[in-house]
């Protein structure tokens, strides 16, 4: 059993190399002022690969965690805090102590108060256009708060004995998201639209907060809790793996068009959801034996997932630095594309052997002892 979900987990790789790959170029482009020329209209849907991101992270954590209760073992939180700490937060603080002790590294002028990085907060009430540097931290904070609420529900829900009718919990939050998004619009963003740089407003009111971003997690708990706890259903869906692709395809094109202006109604509401089943489509094809991502073998995309925590914190400070060392060689806007590519790839690499493997090796040692 062990050995077949860690295959599976292999054609999820390859989702995680796509999802670092669509973030950093989507970054890159605003970063070298859209340049080369080609890539904002091939990068422009790339902020969506934080939803891809977010589906992942949702079938990933919950599906650790229904093994547990599916044995019938009671979910320790002290546990799971332990692994998403030595997991997230020594490469998050290394991250942070370069944007504040290295004024070079940041991409723009201001951060954030410290403890709003400390605290998983700096995605609530985030001022993009005066405290912009490491902005990408948002989605860090999303997840942290999702681990920190998951274990505590599910905890309440063996407790109480209505695990089984947690799937209502499930669509109440679905629906949630619609209306808190439809609220945040009308009466946050609309009632600041007049104001010079509204835009900041989007970002700061429906963009970065966590209570509108639920929609990528949950579907990936969804999938989660059919894979683990329905197994004819299961392996009904698993059957067309491709077709789930294919599908997803059709979905994201959708969302593609519907979100090419993201500060409307329609896109602000219902853009999130669209993309979350899209990705969700893509995932569930993904951990489907009869999929080509699943029999797909890459050693490059392998080797790209497991440097994407590294190079979704580092990217944007990387890519920065690189651009002002070379600023006076006059480098062809292509090549210094693929320069800021081998940059932050090596930097994501250091860090990773340096500091997310030792921890990874700490940790094992701390949960072997308990």
């Amino acid at each position: 059993m062990e050995q077949n979900i860690q295959q599976k987990l292999y054609g999820l790789d390859h989702l995680r190399a796509l999802a670092i790959v669509f973030v950093f170029l989507f970054h890159y482009f605003i970063l070298s002022g859209g340049q080369p020329e080609w890539l904002p209209d091939f990068a422009k849907f790339g902020w969506t690969g934080v939803d891809l991101f977010f589906v992942l992270s949702g079938f990933l954590i919950s599906s650790q965690l229904f093994v547990q209760i599916k044995q019938g073992q009671n979910i320790s939180f002290k546990q799971f805090f332990l692994k998403r700490f030595f997991r997230i937060v020594p490469a998050f603080l290394i991250t942070i102590g370069l944007y504040f002790c290295f004024p070079f590294f940041r991409e723009k002028e201001n951060l954030p108060p410290l403890w709003k990085f400390l605290t998983f907060t700096q995605n609530l009430g985030l001022n993009l256009k005066d405290y912009g540097t490491f902005s990408h931290a948002w989605s860090l904070c999303v997840e942290e708060h999702f681990y920190l609420f998951l274990p505590i529900l599910l905890i309440i829900f063996q407790n109480s004995k209505l695990f089984f009718k947690s799937y209502w919990l499930l669509i109440f939050l679905f629906l949630f998201g619609f209306t808190i998004r439809i609220y945040s619009f009308n009466y946050l963003y609309l009632a600041n639209i007049e104001e010079e740089n509204s835009w900041m407003y989007w970002y700061q009111f429906i963009y970065y907060p966590t209570y509108n971003r639920l929609d990528g997690l949950l579907v990936g708990v969804s999938i989660a809790g059919i894979y683990q706890f329905l197994p004819n259903v299961w392996s009904r869906i698993s059957k067309y793996g491709n077709l789930c692709i294919i599908f997803s395809l059709l979905v994201l094109t959708g969302a593609y068009f519907l979100c090419d202006n993201q500060m409307t109604f329609n896109a602000s509401v219902f853009g999130f959801p669209l993309i979350a089943i899209g990705y969700g489509f893509m995932v569930t094809g993904a951990v489907s034996p009869t999929s080509f991502l699943y029999k797909w073998n890459s050693k490059i995309t392998t080797f790209i997932a497991t440097l994407s925590y590294a190079t979704y914190l580092t990217h944007k400070g990387v890519t920065h630095i690189t651009h002002q060392l070379l600023a006076d060689f006059k480098i062809d806007n292509n090549l210094m594309l693929l320069i800021c590519i081998v940059t932050c790839l090596s930097f994501a690499n250091l860090l990773q052997l340096t500091v997310e493997k030792p921890f990874m090796k700490l940790r094992n040692r701390i949960i072997e002892k308990k």
